[in-house]
């Protein structure tokens, strides 16, 4: 804590020398994630609605037409589609350079207005989105038109997972929420969704061939055992799917197993394996073959809506709730016919059998890292470090070959509080998860115990819901932190100046305030209080955990 506070008194000294002179906003690139490289210029670019956009190669043109829709969303301007013109125009051309990374690109905006320079749609993707920050962030002449300030733009991505795992199954948002989110991460280059479906209050995906799994397991969330259920249909996760995939966001479903399934076994308890007072009804049971069955079945509908061909089967905190297993007969059962020791090997022969489904249906397993010496097969399998108190297991994992993405719960769970005088949230003895520490966290440093040099697949965020009961609450826990998360996984190897950070932030900062978000401001803590919501029936939270 010393150090921190030590930190945060730099920082606040940094902003200071800052604002007598040093530097402004005005004078950093504005967009977040930093580039690679951004050059300024003295060219000055005015955009208005006669601006055509030119799609130069067939790969570009849904990138085009999403960059004419945000500009007529966010700015009302109504840019036309054209062939290639030779005036001022928004111009997306093939790159001439022989090789280029995934995701990069080169964005330069001048008198003759913005060229945007990929190899691939996903670059083109990228630079638009930068440009859309730009944009946003200019100012309107009296005339309405915007000024462009020239730039010089380089840029890729340092890592390929950026990531973002909402819970819904403590408390649902639903579609509208959730295509926000999706914006955000977008506009922030986040390229994962780790969509937590099911758990203990709730199940909130339509499965047909068991449809009490919604009906009976929706009902519910943290706060409220018998809330009309809510859920999301089989068509609309197909929405939510291509209104992703449009964003250049892959969606990952996580399906709980074998702990966490109150909620499924509430519809279908013949499949449970028993809990605990605390927890109850928490488990699958592992000794009836109907139960792989089953799950292989809710498996198969699954993976069929989700084009990513991943799902993450969870596979933590089994202990919660096994108890019932070490006299369960069919358990017993077994365990004596698979020459089971225990119940950790219970778990893991579940596992098992749970991934090898997965795999012929051509999915790869995701798994939190209670499952790291589970013997799952190396090149089929992630592994997500999220307990930050375990660094053997993060080695474990590395040094077994597994690729893995890195989680921790400090500094990257944002159900964590983000300032000392916030109440409602989680902390880590005493420790919270401020916007510095976000952003300071660099997957870098674990580079050393890994195999190669692309195992660790990217970074990060979870938001647990259990105190998120509202709208208003999942933004102020979610902005501005997501700035943090994207630039510590987009601008890998690069060295961070937070003063200049804190500096970009404040004009996305107002864009929040145009879009009506409710955010922490970390320059005026104060002027948001922490929303929380407590009443008759509602859970007050533990914050220390």
């Amino acid at each position: 804590m010393l150090m921190m506070k030590l930190k945060i008194k730099a920082w606040s000294f940094a902003l200071l020398i800052m604002g007598s002179g040093m530097a402004s906003a005005q004078d950093y690139c504005p967009v977040i994630p930093a580039p690679v490289t951004a050059a300024k210029t003295d060219a000055r670019f005015v955009l208005n609605s006669n601006t055509p956009i030119i799609a130069g190669d067939v790969v570009f043109k849904p990138i085009a037409q999403y960059l004419q829709e945000e500009l007529l969303k966010t700015q009302q301007m109504t840019l036309s589609m054209q062939p290639a013109t030779g005036g001022p125009a928004i111009r997306f051309v093939l790159s001439s350079k022989k090789k280029m990374p995934a995701g990069a690109y080169s964005l330069e905006i001048n008198r003759d207005g913005v060229t945007i320079a990929a190899k691939e749609s996903t670059g083109a993707f990228y630079a638009a989105v930068s440009l859309l920050q730009v944009i946003r962030q200019s100012k309107r002449t009296k005339a309405g038109l915007l000024t462009l300030t020239g730039w010089k733009i380089e840029d890729e991505p340092g890592y390929g997972w950026r990531g973002f795992m909402l819970d819904e199954s403590r408390h649902f948002f639903g579609m509208e929420k959730l295509k926000s989110i999706l914006d955000w991460m977008a506009f922030y280059k986040l390229n994962k969704l780790h969509w937590h479906l099911t758990d203990e209050p709730a199940w909130r995906i339509e499965i047909k061939r068991y449809p009490k799994l919604a009906l009976v397991g929706g009902i519910g969330n943290y706060v409220d055992e018998f809330a009309p259920a809510q859920y999301y249909t089989q068509e609309q996760i197909k929405e939510v799917v291509a209104y992703a995939a449009a964003r250049f966001i892959t969606v990952i479903p996580e399906i709980d197993m074998p702990g966490h399934a109150t909620a499924a076994n509430k519809a279908y308890p013949e499949f449970s394996g028993g809990g605990t007072p605390g927890h109850p009804e928490f488990t699958f049971n592992p000794g009836k073959e109907a139960t792989y069955t089953y799950l292989s079945n809710i498996l198969k509908e699954t993976n069929v809506l989700f084009p990513s061909a991943m799902v993450h089967l969870g596979g933590d905190e089994v202990s919660y709730g096994n108890q019932k297993w070490a006299v369960d007969p069919e358990i017993l059962s077994l365990m004596k016919d698979k020459n089971l020791a225990g119940t950790k090997e219970v778990e893991t022969y579940f596992m098992k059998r749970m991934a090898d489904s997965l795999f012929r249906m051509n999915a790869k397993l995701l798994v939190w890292d209670e499952m790291t010496d589970a013997g799952l097969p190396k090149d089929k399998t992630i592994i997500f470090w999220w307990r930050q108190d375990k660094p053997e297991v993060l080695k474990s994992a590395l040094n077994k070959g597994y690729e893995t993405v890195l989680c921790p719960r400090l500094p990257l769970y944002f159900d964590f509080v983000q300032d000392s005088t916030h109440r409602y949230g989680r902390k880590w003895n005493k420790t919270y998860n401020a916007l510095e520490n976000v952003y300071a966290f660099s997957g870098e440093d674990y580079q050393s115990q890994a195999l190669h040099k692309n195992q660790i697949l990217g970074i990060q965020a979870n938001l647990w819901t259990e105190t998120v009961q509202t709208e208003q609450r999942l933004d102020y826990l979610l902005f501005p932190r997501i700035t943090a998360l994207a630039e510590a996984a987009w601008s890998v190897g690069r060295k961070k100046d937070f003063p200049q950070f804190m500096e970009r932030l404040k004009g996305h900062l107002a864009l929040y305030e145009a879009d009506g978000i409710y955010y922490y401001d970390p320059f005026q803590s104060r002027k948001y209080p922490e929303p929380v919501k407590v009443g008759k029936g509602v859970k007050r939270f533990n914050t220390e955990l």
